[in-house]
């Protein structure tokens, strides 16, 4: 599991984290069954609070990406190529149609923001 944190983000470190972890696990670099670190130990490594570790935790498993077992830990859910593909899919819809509310009200049209997407997406 590799994360970083940037405290100079305007992401809470909650977010953060379930957006690196959910990522990992929809790229397949955490397997179904993965156990997790312990929220004390991560918040130790990241020199973080416990709280955000907690609160992402509990998002990925409401998300679907991790389930927990009383005093075994968390594990990485076992979800197959399609429910992945959806997961990916339903996370960055949420983001996308959150973000185009955003450049609409700038006053981008779809061919400004699709170009200004073509030129930077590669960056």
């Amino acid at each position: 599991m590799n994360i970083i944190i940037s405290n100079t983000s305007d992401k809470p470190i909650y977010q953060q984290l379930f957006e690196q972890i959910s990522a990992q696990i929809i790229k397949g670099e955490m397997e179904s069954d993965f156990c997790l670190p312990p929220i004390r130990t991560v918040a130790k490594e990241l020199r973080i609070s416990v709280i955000p570790v907690k609160m992402a935790w509990e998002e990925l498993e409401r998300a679907g990406f991790i389930y927990s077992i009383v005093g075994k830990g968390c594990f990485v859910s076992p979800l197959l190529p399609g429910e992945l593909s959806f997961k990916r899919n339903e996370l960055v819809t949420g983001k996308i149609k959150k973000d185009i509310a955003y450049y609409k009200g700038l006053g981008l049209s779809l061919k400004e923001l699709l170009d200004l997407i073509r030129n930077n997406y590669n960056i």
